[in-house]
């Protein structure tokens, strides 16, 4: 981290991404010491250019960021943070800082926003008023309901349309989810074991 290029005013903007699901959460300013601290904690820590001072991301909230990875674009004039947050990224409780503006969902959100959906049927325990609540107090119904949507997707691959292979693909990913939020699970444990083995 010697070679960042701080401005005029000895700040280098930091964009904090969710390192699970990609998701960008906040946009904000380090010193060098905030980023020494960032670095020394395994906690974002800033420079608030309002009140010009050091602050600590959750110190309040308690919505901290741990840092896993910092990396620095071309130019060395920025910073990406990939970190783990514990609570909403944004002072207004959102999850991200960006919840304005063309809300569309995009294809690179849609497992994170799947995972949070699931997340949530699990957490209210309604025991079966939606079809994932009854995949989720069913767990042998969700290996079956996976071996299924594979099957179909396969024989889409060999005999139907694109679009139909678009479409059971979508079904394979979505039952997927399921039976990994029922084992307390997500794509980030299939993503780990997938880096893992690039080792």
């Amino acid at each position: 981290m010697e070679e960042i290029r701080f401005d005029d005013d000895g700040l280098v903007p930091c964009v904090m991404q969710d390192a699970r699901t990609g998701e960008v959460l906040t946009l904000a300013y380090m010193n060098e010491e905030a980023l020494r601290l960032s670095r020394e904690t395994g906690e974002m820590h800033f420079w608030s250019r309002s009140r010009g001072e050091i602050w600590h991301k959750g110190a309040t909230s308690g919505s901290t960021m741990k840092v896993r990875a910092l990396r620095v674009d071309c130019d060395a004039d920025a910073i990406v943070a990939l970190v783990d947050p514990t609570g909403p990224a944004c002072h207004t409780g959102e999850r991200s800082c960006f919840h304005a503006g063309d809300l569309d969902p995009q294809p690179g959100e849609a497992l994170a926003e799947l995972e949070r959906t699931i997340a949530a049927r699990k957490a209210a325990g309604d025991g079966g008023s939606s079809y994932t609540a009854r995949l989720l107090a069913d767990s042998p119904f969700i290996g079956e309901k996976v071996r299924e949507e594979a099957e179909e997707v396969t024989r889409a691959a060999r005999e139907e349309s694109d679009e139909r292979v678009r479409e059971e693909a979508a079904d394979v990913l979505y039952h997927l989810a399921v039976l990994l939020a029922s084992r307390d699970m997500s794509y980030v444990d299939a993503f780990e074991e997938l880096n893992a083995r690039r080792r």
